[in-house]
């Protein structure tokens, strides 16, 4: 019997225990991509399977709703892998798994995967069904959208119907989504020069941040792990001769990093002194994140002393320059909506290693010259230090659209529901309907989706409740002549 066996609606919660106990890492996600078309072979449901994995099934409208049109209803397949230090999991290879704590799903040690699995849960419970009321629904399920929206960008939609479209992969219950920010992944490298250098080595440990979505959080305040490493390096230059061995930080572009670890050698008449300023250091940012990020460490540790390879001088100030100067962070707020962040980026992956400073960036705007400007000054000083950019996925804003026959619907339904309006609201974070609205003339979207916490991070939790009233919900909009 399943973790989720008990809870209501059984359809959705068994689907997305099926989901969690497969593989779905972005790039990685064919196992269930397979799931989706053997579950619509034994459903009798049409399904097509590109080269990437994208799935789209058709289930045909039930009796009286062959002239409604067509809803398409979209998720993603993959998932962000993050987990807790000691944690063993091969996201590659094994599932997830899950625990019920109160009214959350939680994952041991990992991500939970929420964003997107609850998307095909409910999705595959739609097309299961045999009493739900229905126009034709169109299912359209991608890959790789944590990286990029890479299967949305390259899925082939001409064969479906519908031109209005349900997203669901928001993250708050009673929000109607109907624009988002675009962006793009920039990938910024420094070339590394090495020599050999003997003294006493040292890691140092940056952790406990609270980390988080880099779109929905980027406005709370919240440390990066990798931007405080920086700011480490920095407190020691000119105090202690040292040099810089290895850092790594962060694991997704589009997650602030929770932790960055960095190995040093010094001059074993500084060690001490090294101790003492990491020890400050740590000590004057656990007080100024005292609110936002309270669980803050630093920690520093002696390795003894050694003979070893370090980066040399020259290329750890132009690291360490990279690291510091370029921007991160909320850059500007919308002039038009009031609260919503225009453009951000996040220096989400740190690593060094024999050949190179990597530093990867989530970069996000409402505004498409804004984006290009924000690109351009990380190529300007970049280059400046002898680096190169290289920049991935890029992905259109959506675009707010004033007449929404979609919204409307959803807005008088969940009125009749639940006796309110729900919030019409835009978002910072990136959305695959503004790729899927180029591909679908006049194309109709709102997104939605239950409520989940901590999206991105191994405190990802996903409502049981909400779950369910989100299901009644997404049936009753379906219903709709």
């Amino acid at each position: 019997m399943g973790v989720l066996s008990k809870l209501e609606p059984r359809e959705v919660f068994g689907y997305f225990e099926q989901i969690c106990s497969i593989p779905h890492p972005s790039y990685k996600e064919k196992q269930l991509s397979d799931y989706c078309v053997n579950f619509a072979h034994e459903h009798g449901l049409a399904v097509q399977q590109d080269h990437l994995g994208n799935i789209i099934i058709v289930k045909e409208a039930t009796a009286g709703y062959e002239e409604v049109e067509p809803l398409i209803i979209q998720g993603h397949l993959d998932m962000v892998c993050e987990k807790e230090p000691g944690c063993e999991i091969d996201f590659e290879k094994e599932g997830l798994s899950l625990e019920v704590v109160g009214d959350y799903i939680t994952a041991r040690g990992t991500t939970l995967g929420g964003d997107d699995g609850i998307a095909i849960a409910y999705a595959l419970a739609i097309l299961a069904s045999d009493t739900l009321e229905h126009p034709r629904i169109e299912a359209v399920f991608t890959v790789c959208e944590e990286v990029g929206m890479e299967g949305a960008g390259a899925i082939d939609l001409s064969g479906l119907k519908g031109h209005k479209l349900l997203n669901i992969d928001s993250e708050e219950e009673g929000y109607l989504l109907t624009s988002c920010a675009g962006g793009c992944r920039a990938d910024v490298s420094l070339p590394a020069a090495y020599e050999t250098r003997r003294g006493s080595v040292y890691e140092i440990v940056v952790e406990g941040l609270k980390g988080g979505h880099s779109g929905a959080e980027i406005d709370k305040g919240r440390a990066n792990s990798n931007l405080l490493m920086g700011r480490m390096l920095l407190a020691l230059e000119g105090k202690v001769s040292y040099s810089l061995l290895s850092m790594q930080g962060g694991l997704k572009d589009n997650a602030i990093p929770r932790e960055t670890r960095a190995s040093v050698v010094v001059e074993s008449e500084d060690a001490e002194r090294l101790e003492a300023i990491v020890r400050e250091t740590g000590e004057v940012i656990a007080r100024e994140y005292a609110v936002n990020d309270p669980d803050i460490r630093v920690v520093v540790c002696a390795k003894g002393i050694k003979e070893t390879k370090a980066l040399q001088n020259d290329c750890r100030r132009k690291a360490l320059s990279l690291i510091c100067l370029l921007p991160n962070g909320i850059q500007s707020m919308s002039a038009d909506i009031k609260g919503l962040v225009e453009t951000s980026l996040n220096l989400g992956v740190l690593t060094l290693d024999e050949e190179k400073l990597a530093m990867r960036y989530a970069v996000r705007s409402s505004v498409q010259t804004a984006k290009e400007f924000l690109v351009d000054r990380i190529r300007f000083l970049t280059e400046e230090l002898g680096g190169s950019l290289t920049t991935e996925g890029s992905y259109p804003a959506w675009e707010f659209r004033k007449d929404s026959p979609l919204r409307e619907a959803m807005v008088r339904v969940y009125k009749e529901m639940y006796g309110k309006e729900p919030v019409i609201q835009a978002i910072h974070a990136g959305l695959e309907c503004g790729l899927l609205a180029g591909k679908i003339s006049g194309l109709d979207a709102v997104s939605i989706g239950p409520d989940m916490v901590s999206i991105h991070t191994t405190e990802e939790k996903l409502s049981i409740s909400s779950t369910k009233r989100v299901w009644d919900y997404i049936v009753e909009v379906i219903r709709q002549k």
